[in-house]
């Protein structure tokens, strides 16, 4: 069989796994959560994603479907009645969904994440015993929400500022006040603004209106959209990722009580330092974006791409080199990636952290690159938008641009990573 081939799973034919679960020792588990979202993804979400690109519009029909085949709680754990997918079997299932609609799997990415923060990240983190039981408590009401009522949480984090890349603390506030916080404050580029039934918002905790803002006073809170003070403003038609509708939210006087804590306070400035490899959840979509770039140009030059005529191309020597520089790096995608997110845990040592953002900026740039590769060897059948690959090269370019570890961000942490060791100064130098 060839890359980019087909295979039967529960009677339909679908296509075959980005990682080949006995190629890359996957887990029982793994395998079975991979198939299942490579089969929903390919029947459903693919036929879609050109209307959702095309209206700029939230992909609310798959998220029907999600519920439907009980994915919404693919990270909660199963003690609370979820699918219980670690970190690993999460993005590999993602990066699935992103092959087939990379808006579906990146809006997907903010839902699951405040499962997967709360859930085993969170029973990573050092808590004390008080703290412990009220995160129980905590997150048993949301998990609730979304498992009974198909509730949808969004993950708002950027500011525009430096908070967003942990450098500085969140300028949306929460004043403690009686009975809970008064939140003011915005977030740009919110995914599913306006369709998220909760918005899982991180601020600034202060005690009074003059407190001095502290990252480690960071909270987490769940804001539920219709909440009096909130409001989503600005119109969105982006060059990418048009489905996500990440349009602004802004946030005015808004009560929310403290029983709407998604962690204990001051629990998620610690997660956040022990658990780096939590941002990069975003990076299943722009895998799945790889290999989908790749499948499309060896199905058309095979004369095997639906809606292109059935003449093969693949006799010429400047294709056949195309793909193999293609190949190269989507394997050495694949892997560095894999590596990564396979090292996932608290507390990682320094190689493993350098790991991690190489591979986020090996993901994010070599998407991009692979899509280009693509559309230059497959020619002008490629810029047709009856076809996926123009939205696969436009979805590419997005992610290198997305905080907290943007390519730019990833590059100066590893620079610095690597030529200082902590504490290490150039002031005593002449």
């Amino acid at each position: 069989m060839h890359d980019g081939g087909t295979s039967q799973f529960d009677g339909q034919l679908v296509d075959t796994p980005i990682f080949t679960p006995d190629s890359w020792n996957l887990t029982e588990f793994e395998a079975a959560l991979c198939a299942e979202t490579r089969a929903l993804a390919q029947a459903k979400f693919a036929p879609r994603a050109a209307g959702i690109d095309r209206e700029a519009r939230f992909p609310t029909e798959n998220y029907v479907d999600l519920k439907a085949q009980d994915l919404l709680g693919i990270c909660i754990p199963s003690e609370h009645g979820g699918r219980g997918a670690d970190l690993r079997a999460y993005m590999l299932a993602a990066a699935e969904i992103g092959r087939y609609c990379g808006a579906t799997a990146l809006t997907f990415n903010m839902h699951v994440s405040s499962c997967l923060w709360t859930g085993v990240l969170a029973d990573g983190v050092e808590m004390t015993e008080a703290q412990r039981a009220e995160h129980a408590t905590m997150r048993a009401r949301h998990y609730k929400r979304i498992l009974e009522d198909g509730a949808i949480y969004a993950q708002p984090f950027s500011e525009g500022g430096d908070a967003a890349a942990g450098k500085a603390a969140f300028g949306t506030t929460a004043l403690r006040t009686d009975g809970g916080w008064i939140i003011n404050g915005r977030k740009i580029f919110a995914s599913l603004s306006g369709h998220a039934d909760y918005y899982g918002v991180l601020c600034t905790e202060l005690d009074t209106p003059d407190s001095r803002p502290s990252r480690a006073n960071t909270m987490y809170v769940a804001i539920q959209r219709d909440t009096p003070g909130v409001s989503v403003e600005g119109h969105w038609d982006p060059l990418g990722m048009r489905g996500t509708v990440s349009r602004t939210l802004i946030f005015r006087d808004v009560f929310i009580p403290f029983s709407e804590q998604l962690m204990p306070r001051g629990v998620y400035f610690n997660a956040a330092r022990q658990w780096p490899h939590m941002f990069m959840t975003l990076t299943p979509s722009y895998m799945g974006i790889a290999q989908a770039a790749y499948d499309f140009t060896v199905r058309y030059l095979r004369g095997e791409m639906p809606g292109t005529p059935p003449v093969k191309r693949r006799m010429y020597p400047t294709k056949q080199l195309a793909v193999a520089q293609m190949k190269i790096m989507l394997e050495q995608t694949k892997s560095l990636w894999f590596q990564s997110i396979s090292e996932a845990r608290p507390n990682p040592g320094k190689d493993s952290l350098l790991r991690a953002w190489a591979a986020q900026y090996s993901v994010m740039e070599n998407a991009n690159e692979i899509a280009q590769l693509a559309i230059r060897t497959c020619g002008g059948q490629a810029m047709l938008k009856s076809l996926p690959l123009e939205r696969l090269y436009r979805d590419s370019r997005c992610g290198a641009l997305m905080l907290p570890w943007t390519a730019e961000l990833c590059t100066d942490m590893l620079g610095k990573g690597v030529l200082y060791e902590a504490g290490e100064t150039d002031e005593d130098q002449a």
